[in-house]
């Protein structure tokens, strides 16, 4: 964990930081510790500051901990109060779950929430457990939560390319950009293979197995760099905002004003799409819209009905990930979707590559081809996923 710095004077402390916005408005504060892969130690810091928190007088009780058996972080739990879970019964087997009603009805003044990403068993109240944070987060009650970089829905086509794990639980993007707070816990790969040799993150006979896939030192490079350029961005973001809420200023970074995907009924590659523009809106703070034109041909009484199914999937992420969705009718793609841009002030526009055959290009035009040619002055930017998966 590291020495404590000298005694400089007074000082805040992370934890008298969020002590400090917590008690700043009526609405909960969240703070979000995220590390590199599991075992980096976000559970045991999370519990570290409740037990500095309660030092401090403050009403904190652990919402849901999972310690995984490990000593040291069981060890921690100590005396804090625990909100008993709610027992849930899923086809003849009882689970147990976070109960926010519990949370809400004890009205702590912070509570800790293990892993954000997790999600709930069919019959709970809301389907996943960052949704629960929101709400306990309107009801008045601050949360510290943590999760994996790998988690987030932006990173998923990268971490499945790069390191060839698809990671089915995921937060959307926004759920971070809500955070007040984001500490980065960092630990070099060859340290987080030791503590897994040591047994501190999973059982002695499952580390051979953890060494030799996941827990290699490439992919827990690969991982910590993208822990560490996310709590970068999230830091830019909260700095420009304090920027312009402060009238602006030579720090103020000009940014798009709106982001616009154009989403056709069912490429391939649309969901890879939509976590670029999530991502591509978080760097440059901006609004983005997902815009869906429904031609003649793909009237609610003509569509194929799997694609009607994938469609209602996409918008269904897209939404997910923060996008304004809107389906418009009309028989010119490109133009409906320039029409669109226009009137909302759309700045730049997000298209998968064409994948029509040459032929096709020439007889029927290309959508693309046509919205890249635009007199509007509206950027637009092609995406490929040729080659390379679909990471960027």
């Amino acid at each position: 964990m590291g020495a404590s710095p000298p005694d400089d004077g007074p000082r805040l402390t992370p934890s008298s930081d969020f002590l400090t916005l917590v008690r700043q408005r009526e609405r909960g504060k969240l703070k979000l510790y995220i590390g590199s892969a599991a075992g980096v130690g976000k559970t045991y810091r999370m519990l570290g500051e409740a037990r500095e928190l309660r030092a401090r007088d403050v009403d904190v009780v652990i919402g849901f901990v999972e310690t995984h058996g490990r000593e040291e972080t069981s060890a921690q739990v100590g005396d804090l109060e625990v909100i008993p879970r709610r027992t849930i019964e899923y086809r003849g087997v009882a689970l147990e779950e976070m109960d926010p009603d519990a949370i809400v009805a004890r009205d702590p003044e912070v509570t800790i929430v293990d892993e954000l990403a997790h999600t709930n068993v069919p019959g709970s109240a809301r389907a996943k457990r960052w949704e629960d944070v929101i709400w306990l987060l309107d009801h008045g009650i601050s949360v510290i939560s943590a999760v994996n970089v790998q988690h987030l829905e932006s990173l998923n086509d990268v971490v499945a390319s790069t390191l060839g794990v698809l990671v089915r639980e995921t937060i959307p993007d926004w759920v971070l950009g809500l955070a007040d707070q984001v500490v980065n816990l960092d630990i070099s790969a060859q340290d987080l293979r030791q503590r897994l040799i040591e047994g501190k993150i999973y059982a002695r006979e499952k580390v051979p197995t953890a060494l030799s896939n996941f827990f290699t030192p490439e992919n827990l490079t690969t991982l910590r760099e993208l822990a560490l350029r996310e709590v970068a961005s999230s830091v830019d973001r909260s700095r420009e905002e304090i920027v312009r809420r402060e009238g602006g200023g030579p720090a103020a970074r000009k940014t798009v004003d709106r982001l616009l995907v154009a989403m056709s009924s069912n490429p391939p590659y649309t969901a890879a799409l939509l976590r670029r523009a999530s991502r591509i809106a978080g760097r440059l703070n901006s609004d983005w819209y997902c815009v869906y034109v429904q031609t003649p041909e793909e009237a609610a009484d003509r569509i194929d009905a799997t694609v009607q199914r994938k469609l209602v999937e996409n918008i269904q992420l897209a939404q997910t990930m923060g996008a304004e969705v809107m389906q418009i009718p009309g028989t010119d793609v490109a133009a409906a979707v320039l029409e669109f841009a226009r009137a909302r002030g759309v700045s730049l526009i997000l298209a998968g590559q064409s994948r029509r055959s040459w032929w096709q290009h020439v007889s029927r035009g290309s959508v693309v081809d046509r919205l890249v040619r635009n007199a509007a002055g509206i950027d637009v930017l092609v995406v490929s996923f040729t080659g390379s998966g679909s990471a960027p």
